[in-house]
């Protein structure tokens, strides 16, 4: 019999936390959640009040049967889950579904991981705090309703299986519209005047630039003439004080932000690596939207500094959290101790950790001081002055540890040291270039700058960026890519040794680098529901709701009429599109063949994008699936014919025919019965026979190794090595094999009995998911009935 229960989310926190508390103390874990809304029609009983019916998750059947055990061989329980919505939820199912009792069951919460805050939790236990789970289950049960109540529609009306979310869907919206903005953004030019000086005695550079720029060729051209016979001297010089302080240390977007713009960390990776560290007892709590630091944090800070860098560079300072929807009172993102300089079980941890260890300190030390120099120089034979600017670091302060970085694509605004000079001085002119410049449009969001967009718009909290940008790419509304650019001409005209040089150059505009896209599904999605639930859609509304569920976890109003407000108006929307709304192809006439003079029309297929010559009544139609980074959209016709190119001859291999097509699953070479992929770096309508032999033979090759064993009583019985190890293959279905299988000792008929075992039970790796799209497909109509029968009543 154990004394003292604890309770907590994960085994690694269970592991860290064991450490800190005696013999008296067993420590479990709940493995997460241990209950959810139920699956089916019976989640919520909308008629009493959304009434939710909670159903203990199949995989955790065990975990509560032991826990349940422990609890009551044990004299106390302590929950110990996070302190946030979702954790204080966590420990109310354990409390409800463990049939806990209040005077034996205490809730303790700890913005950290050691031993003192442990031990000062376990001194201060508190009740679960009701309002906390109200706005979780608030959330839970409205996100519920809208995805339950829209997917539906999206089956009927759009296309099947598809599903839409309430944070989702304005999250996918926004990729939309930011791909629309480029898309229709007409780039202007204008003509850029640097030039290049020395001073006598001075090798050092200084570069300086014309305020204005000009609006052709011909004035910048003009200007050089100009500064070809003219003289240069100092005009006038200005030097300023000028400081920059520290941010502040992260909350869970900047440190979202922060790890994609330094370490290439996409947004759910930083949150992995971030929990691993929280529940090593490395760093503080990693969901929160607080910059606030305790008294202990800063006076750790305070000692580390002075004995690292020296008593100059430390300045105790806190900062305030200007977002007023802030969550529960938590600290900042922090190193547990400051003296630990390096933490973490592998390089990727290590490098978050060096991230936010650098960032926390950098917080707390002194600002950089810096001498501005500002300096005018005249061009005799012009009425335009140049300006050079220059900066000196007098003290560098918290630059000794940290640089905080930037989303702007645009590196001019890095200023260089100038050399002494004086007003009056002649300057030696090196160069002059005129340069076309062309404007750019909004850039495309990366996952962190959606992050700080939808941080912004106040929609979402630190809890769920990370898993909105992961389902609406799971979903297929939006993908992460990279795209080559497409070359670009401009014009540069050269002043150097008292020679002019014109030139025309080219430049690869348009590269893209680990940018959100938007997919056709996900743009027809997007403009059917801004059609048909215009508040669903609308940002505003997103983040009033967001509001609310605060307002909720402040105890300030009843979480079931903040639904029953939300949803009356969503469902008559919802039956008003379902009996009204006409169903959407995304069809688009490109143009008309040259040939046949038949029209070529973009629409989405079974198998995502295509476009097809003639109409839907044409017998004759042919088709071509779109290529990757291609849209609909923006498809052009002359795209558009190249893709009616497909399946393209390249040669033959050994008496073969070798072909490349696009399918389902992109661009592929096939040769007889085999199909390899092309990759990203190679283009379909250039890739030589060499090439393809090549990816030929390593499909032919892999294809081999993959096969572990045969059986000569039937051919088609295989077993093959998967990604998560060996499973059984027969006849294009694919089969479970137990762990702990020998090979070896595999024979026809145990193989055999496996496959028709797992035929009758439906758990064959192919079954499972025909059955659950089966599923998804019926339910549309009885959903429909549903709602009509609501709104009757």
């Amino acid at each position: 019999m154990t004394k003292n229960l604890v309770i907590v989310e994960s085994p690694a926190k269970a592991k860290t936390i064991e450490k800190f508390l005696g013999k008296d103390y067993t420590v479990r874990s709940s493995f997460g959640h241990i209950r959810d809304l139920d699956k089916g029609d019976s989640a919520i009983d909308i008629k009493n009040g959304f009434k939710p019916n909670y159903i203990v998750s199949p995989d955790k059947v065990k975990v509560v049967n032991e826990l349940k055990k422990l609890a009551k061989e044990s004299e106390m329980v302590w929950l110990a889950s996070d302190e946030d919505r979702e954790g204080e939820a966590i420990s109310w199912h354990l409390f409800e579904v463990l049939g806990l009792k209040e005077e034996k069951t205490k809730r303790i919460v700890f913005h950290e991981i050691t031993k003192p805050a442990i031990e000062n939790a376990i001194k201060h236990p508190r009740s679960i705090d009701k309002a906390l789970v109200d706005a979780q289950q608030a959330r839970r049960i409205l996100d519920r309703l809208v995805g339950f109540e829209l997917s539906p529609i999206l089956w009927r009306k759009v296309k099947p299986s598809l599903s839409a979310g309430r944070v989702q869907s304005v999250a996918v919206r926004l990729i939309v519209e930011r791909e629309r903005e480029v898309n229709h953004f007409t780039s202007v030019s204008d003509f850029r005047i640097t030039a290049e000086f020395t001073k006598k005695g001075h090798k050092k550079a200084i570069k300086a630039e014309l305020p204005t720029r000009f609006k052709t060729e011909a004035e910048a051209i003009a200007f050089l003439k100009q500064a070809q016979d003219s003289d240069f001297t100092v005009n006038h010089i200005e030097v300023k004080p000028a400081q920059r302080k520290a941010a502040a240390p992260f909350t869970t977007s900047t440190l979202q932000q922060e790890a994609s713009r330094k370490l290439g960390y996409p947004v759910a990776k930083t949150m992995l690596l971030a929990q691993k560290l929280y529940e090593a007892g490395h760093i503080t709590y990693m969901r929160t939207d607080s910059v606030n630091l305790s008294q202990t944090a800063i006076l750790g800070a305070e000692k580390e500094i002075k004995a690292a860098f020296g008593a100059e560079y430390s300045a105790p300072r806190n900062y305030t959290t200007k977002n007023a929807s802030a969550q529960e009172a938590h600290e900042a993102i922090r190193p547990t101790y400051f003296d630990h300089h390096k933490a973490g079980e592998d390089p990727q941890e290590m490098k978050l950790y060096e991230l936010i260890w650098k960032r926390a300190i950098a917080s707390q030390m002194a600002n950089a001081e810096l001498e501005r120099t500002l300096v005018d120089i005249n061009v005799s034979k012009a009425k335009q002055n140049l300006k050079a600017e220059g900066e000196v670091i007098q003290f560098d302060g918290f630059l000794k540890v940290y640089m905080e970085s930037q989303d702007d694509e645009d590196d001019d605004d890095n200023k260089d040291i100038l050399p002494p000079l004086k007003v009056g001085e002649a300057l030696d002119l090196t160069q002059m270039l005129s340069e076309q410049k062309f404007s750019r449009p909004a850039p495309r969001y990366t996952e962190a700058s959606l992050v700080k967009k939808l941080e912004d718009l106040g929609i979402g909290r630190p809890s769920t960026y990370a898993p909105t940008i992961l389902t609406i790419q799971k979903r297929g509304y939006v993908v992460k890519e990279n795209r080559e650019g497409t070359p670009r001409a401009f014009q540069t005209a050269l002043l150097k040794g008292n020679e002019i040089t014109v030139k025309t150059n080219t430049e690869n505009t348009g590269v893209e680098k680990n940018k959100l896209f938007p997919t056709d599904i996900g743009i027809l999605v997007t403009d059917f529901l801004n059609e048909h639930f215009e508040s669903i859609m609308d940002y505003s509304f997103t983040a009033s709701v967001e509001k609310e569920f605060d307002e909720i976890a402040q105890g300030m109003q009843a979480w079931t009429k903040m639904i029953d407000r939300f949803y009356k108006p969503f469902h008559k929307d919802v039956d008003k599109t379902l009996e009204n709304a006409e169903r959407v192809k995304g069809e688009r006439v490109i143009g008309n063949d040259p040939v046949s003079g038949k029209p070529i029309i973009g629409r989405i297929g079974r198998y995502g994008p295509l476009v097809q010559i003639g109409d839907q009544e044409d017998e004759d139609k042919k088709f071509a699936s779109l290529r990757s980074g291609q849209s609909l959209e923006t498809l052009t016709l002359e795209q558009a014919l190249e893709l009616f190119k497909l399946p393209r001859t390249i040669g033959s291999y050994q008496q073969t025919p070798v072909t490349a097509a696009i399918g389902k699953f992109g661009p592929y070479i096939k040769f007889g019965s085999l199909f390899a992929s092309i990759p990203k770096d190679k283009d379909i309508f250039e890739i030589t026979i060499e090439e393809a032999i090549e990816l030929i033979d390593n499909k032919i090759k892999s294809e081999a190794e993959k096969v572990l064993k045969t059986f000569k009583e039937d051919a088609d019985l295989e077993i093959l090595k998967g990604r998560w190890g060996p499973y059984i293959a027969y006849k294009r279905n694919n089969y479970k094999l137990p762990k702990d299988s020998n090979l070896d000792q595999l024979t026809f008929e145990s193989v055999m009995e496996m496959v028709q075992a797992q035929s009758k039970g439906k758990v064959g790796a192919n079954a499972e998911p025909k059955a659950k799209v089966k599923a998804k497909a019926k339910a549309a109509p009885k959903a429909k009935a549903k709602a009509k029968a609501k709104s009757k009543k």
